[in-house]
């Protein structure tokens, strides 16, 4: 695996997007931050937004049937502060999407979701995920772009099936070891974040085929006269077999620039 910075090369952020569908939210606007009650007007202080009620009526209306043939529930841009509890109901749904809403906290009764493959919870408010999501085991995709997380339950490492996830745009300074241990897990998207470094974890993942690490303070060592130069621009890990010859050689000839530094501290 290959440590690349992409400025001026090719864009591999175009192949792999991780802010999919992403109501973007630049950190240096002022609304980043603001809450969901914070917009509410004088005189309404201390009444707490709950947002619009979904039936299970409602809920079912928007069921629907990818091309695929999974059966998917949208209930992106509804608004809501909580997840609706009648959605329980229709646990035998293969994908999920809770995007753009106000949601705060997901409920421990997602662990009824026992066939769901793709999990979709992208620009809301959480600040932290139930450790029951363990029980997805069939969750091939979780995006949790764009919300407050500044850190993720060790046990999303049980996930065995996960080939993508995405962890852009929060406040994340490290991931847990325990991501380490998903050996299908093909993209991760980590942009936007607090990383000083990049994950150790990483290292471990044999499939992994796209890292995302834009935008965010990496420390880079490159020589003794220079000492730590700060990274913030485009950083991406990538295997070998996704760049071009061109590419491969420049880099290779980079890696070997810096085992000559590192073999002249030694000696």
């Amino acid at each position: 695996m290959l440590l690349l910075d992409c400025v001026g090369k090719h864009n591999l952020a175009d192949q792999f997007n991780c802010q999919l569908h992403v109501n973007y939210r630049p950190r240096h606007c002022p609304l980043y931050h603001l809450s969901p009650c914070s917009s509410m007007a004088k005189g309404k202080k201390g009444k707490k937004s709950t947002g619009k009620t979904i039936t299970l009526k409602m809920a079912q209306n928007y069921m629907g049937l990818t091309l695929d043939g999974k059966r998917r529930l949208d209930l992106s841009f509804k608004e809501f502060a909580t997840v609706p509890k009648c959605i329980q109901k229709l646990w035998e749904i293969d994908e999920l999407d809770l995007s753009r809403n106000l949601i705060r906290k997901i409920p421990d009764f997602i662990d009824k979701f026992i066939n769901m493959s793709v999990l979709d919870l992208h620009s809301n408010y959480l600040e932290a995920l139930p450790v029951t999501i363990v029980h997805l085991q069939n969750l091939l995709v979780l995006n949790l772009c764009n919300n407050r997380l500044t850190s993720v339950p060790s046990e999303l490492g049980l996930l065995k099936k996960l080939h993508t996830l995405n962890l852009g745009l929060n406040l994340l300074e490290d991931l847990p070891s325990s991501i380490g241990a998903l050996k299908e897990l093909r993209h991760i998207g980590l942009s936007d974040n607090r990383f000083t470094r990049v994950p150790p974890c990483l290292s471990r993942m044999n499939k992994l085929e796209k890292v995302n690490l834009d935008r965010n303070p990496i420390l880079t060592e490159l020589t003794p006269s220079h000492g730590l130069i700060m990274t913030t621009e485009r950083l991406y890990l990538v295997t070998e077999s996704c760049l071009c010859d061109t590419c491969l050689n420049m880099c290779q000839t980079e890696r070997r620039k810096m085992d000559d530094v590192v073999k002249s501290k030694i000696t």
